[in-house]
């Protein structure tokens, strides 16, 4: 930071301000996904996995148990038990990986997608509408934003 004295306080107190507006957005999506906790009647650990493999599916990018232990930071024993968990309730399949044999793949099923777009559709339009408010120029400063911060917290995600 270059400036004088009172560009830099200016600077500080906006980066607080940033950073406070990250934290109450991260409380208030924490109560979003909490809700769907209790609807789908699934601990937090599950859900984590689901909002992962989402996350994933529209990156385009595969997912092994692998995978989700690392993100989970959970032992393979317990991803095996969570996936178990899952594909009972029709929430996730275990598919072949495409160039071995051995190794599987987890994806989504239409159930979890169906009952995420349910649950979430009210908060999503609403997400929506105040985006909808900014410029793209705006809009693509603040994805930037988001996407660097993500990184910096977990350059795994």
């Amino acid at each position: 930071m270059t400036g004088s004295p009172g560009e830099v306080l200016s600077q500080d107190a906006e980066t607080l301000r940033v950073l406070y507006a990250v934290r109450a957005f991260s409380d208030a999506m924490e109560r979003m996904y909490s809700g769907m906790k209790g609807d789908m009647d699934m601990n937090a650990t599950d859900l984590a996995a689901l909002r992962m493999l989402i996350i994933r599916e529209q990156r385009d990018q595969a997912v092994s148990p692998h995978d989700i232990a690392r993100h989970l930071r959970i032992s393979t024993a317990s991803t095996t038990k969570l996936i178990d968990r899952l594909a009972e309730t029709g929430h996730v399949v275990r598919q072949p990986h495409p160039r071995d044999g051995r190794a599987r793949l987890i994806a989504l099923t239409e159930k979890s997608r169906s009952e995420f777009r349910l649950h979430f559709r009210d908060s999503v339009g609403a997400m929506r509408g105040v985006a909808e408010e900014f410029s793209a120029s705006d809009l693509a400063i603040v994805s930037g934003f988001l996407e660097r911060l993500s990184a910096a917290i977990d350059p795994d995600l």
